[in-house]
């Protein structure tokens, strides 16, 4: 995936040689805004993406009927005002802004949102995310093929008016969310360029703040962010032009800062715990979870003694605390806190499920033994899938070594691999035992919950819970009231950790350092990427 030539002892060499140069005429206030990212993108079809790279690379160059605004609040984005809500909240109605228009000059029209949402349902687009249009009419029969795309729940009622219908009444802080989440495509270019829509940046066009170019696909490590002049917003565009470079090494991505290379840069908890007075230094937590998938078609990991003895060996405040050390907390169920309220109170999700999951070597052992005398074996290997950054390789150190300290005759053999090759991997269902984890952009713990519910895509465990299903299904139908649904949530998350067809391990911090230069980039939970079209230099 990745370009670089250098060899490792090439690139610490470099890193020292800018280090200690120390550069600081190159942080002056001026010129294009250079920053990094961890991994590389897989597309800019919004309609295929599912992971964090492709999903910053869209936040800067396409935009919604809402959006985030710079202090992570949804907000009216090609919206000319708030929706109309009918049917007993079920139809949406929005007009768009007068004058909008796509980075080629093409007008942005309401059929452009109707062929995207149709995309996002067609079976023939294949796509992994195609369950945040889920909740539209008639999507179950469009989905299998056995309704025509023109079926779905959205329709354009003329040229600047486009009108949803949901299945069901949802939550409107679900809806405005996924609003804000949801990006069009260009009906034109989307019907010219087919399914290698978004393959490369000169076969997309924007709508955003930004258009991508000089990015020619999955393995590219480099490309630039330049400024729209066709965005309704332009004049509130401070940075003329982003230029983005893949850097999975920390201490490359460090170095490149503390030279002046660039402005803004994640790190990991190496840098973190070392530098916690540096004022550049930007960190908190996320919407994000980090959990274990068990394959249910493998003989070992299909085993429930097998996934309640994993389910128990580890101690998440370790993980956190003493490998990562990043600011992450350790998971106490597979909701994290912070993600939802009781709406009668006011409290937590996560704390008022109380600690779910402890460790308990004890319960731990004596499941291990019950499934070495299931499956008639005392020696078994088993193959654990991560990602090759540095955070992720550390981890996957200590779930191996965890694993085979406590379960005598197990062997845990590691393979890590660039993020994209990974979320292939997962998808195919090519893993016996996988490291992954899951952003929210809905403050509902039944966004963390449906991940292990039957049918959805990014279901990886294969396994069915038709319990689970249920309580899911009572508490999404539309006819609960706010309490009621909560309850039903809470059941559900009990449901999950009885069945423990995965295993929640942390809760994820994030950090950055930006430049002292640099005002204007915020991060918030639900909300990780900073979105450049609020960066300014300071003056």
């Amino acid at each position: 995936m990745n370009k670089k030539v250098l060899t490792l002892a090439g690139v610490a060499l470099t890193a020292m040689s800018l280090a200690a140069c120390g550069n600081n005429d190159k942080n002056k206030a001026s010129g294009d805004l250079n920053v990094t990212l961890k991994a590389n993108p897989v597309t800019l079809d919004p309609a295929k993406t599912i992971e964090t790279p492709s999903s910053s690379m869209q936040t800067q160059s396409f935009e919604g009927l809402l959006k985030y605004d710079k202090n992570n609040k949804v907000v009216l984005g090609e919206a000319a005002s708030q929706p109309k809500v009918t049917n007993d909240g079920k139809t949406w109605t929005f007009t768009l802004k007068k004058g909008l228009k796509w980075s080629n000059g093409d007008p942005v029209t309401a059929q452009d949102y109707v062929a995207s949402m149709r995309h996002w349902a067609d079976p023939k687009t294949k796509s992994q995310a195609a369950d945040r249009v889920a909740d539209l009419e008639n999507y179950e029969q469009v989905s299998k093929g056995q309704a025509p795309t023109s079926a779905l729940g959205v329709k354009a009622l003329g040229k600047d008016k486009v009108q949803f219908t949901f299945s069901k009444k949802l939550p409107t802080v679900n809806v405005r969310n996924n609003f804000a989440s949801l990006k069009p495509v260009n009906h034109r270019v989307l019907s010219k360029e087919g399914s290698k829509y978004g393959s490369t940046s000169d076969k997309a066009v924007y709508n955003g703040p930004y258009k991508v170019v000089n990015w020619t696909g999955g393995s590219d490590d480099n490309w630039s962010y330049v400024k729209n002049n066709q965005y309704y917003g332009k004049k509130n565009v401070h940075m003329n032009k982003v230029n983005v470079q893949v850097t999975k090494d920390n201490n490359t991505a460090q170095n490149l800062f503390k030279s002046g290379k660039v402005q803004e840069t994640s790190v990991t908890a190496d840098y973190v715990k070392g530098n916690k007075n540096n004022k550049e230094l930007h960190t908190s937590l996320m919407a994000t979870q980090y959990y274990l998938y068990f394959n249910g078609k493998n003989d070992l990991t299909k085993n429930e003694n097998f996934r309640q003895a994993v389910n128990y060996a580890f101690d998440n405040n370790q993980l956190a605390k003493k490998v990562l050390q990043d600011g992450s907390v350790g998971a106490t169920g597979w909701v994290p806190k912070g993600d939802m309220k009781n709406p009668k109170n006011g409290q937590d999700f996560a704390e008022e499920a109380g600690h779910l999951q402890k460790q308990n070597k004890k319960k731990a052992q004596d499941y291990w033994k019950a499934t070495q005398k299931d499956l008639g074996k005392k020696n078994m290997t088993l193959n654990l899938l991560a990602d090759n950054t540095d955070d992720q390789k550390q981890v996957a150190e200590y779930l191996q070594s965890t694993l085979q300290k406590q379960f005598k005759g197990l062997k845990v053999e590691v393979t890590t691999l660039p993020h994209a090759q990974h979320v292939s991997r997962d998808f195919a269902g090519k893993f016996e035992l996988n490291l992954t984890d899951w952003n929210s952009d809905v403050p509902d713990a039944s966004d963390f919950l449906s991940l292990l519910k039957t049918g959805n895509k990014v279901n990886f465990t294969n396994n069915t819970d038709q319990k689970l299903d249920d309580l899911l299904n009572q508490a999404n139908d539309g006819t609960k009231s706010a309490s009621e649904r909560y309850k039903l949530l809470q059941e559900a998350n009990k449901q999950v950790h009885t069945n423990a067809d995965g295993v929640p391990l942390y809760t994820a911090a994030q950090a950055h350092l930006v430049s002292k230069h640099v005002t204007g980039l915020n991060y918030g939970p639900f909300n990780t990427v900073a979105q450049y079209q609020y960066a300014q230099w300071k003056k």
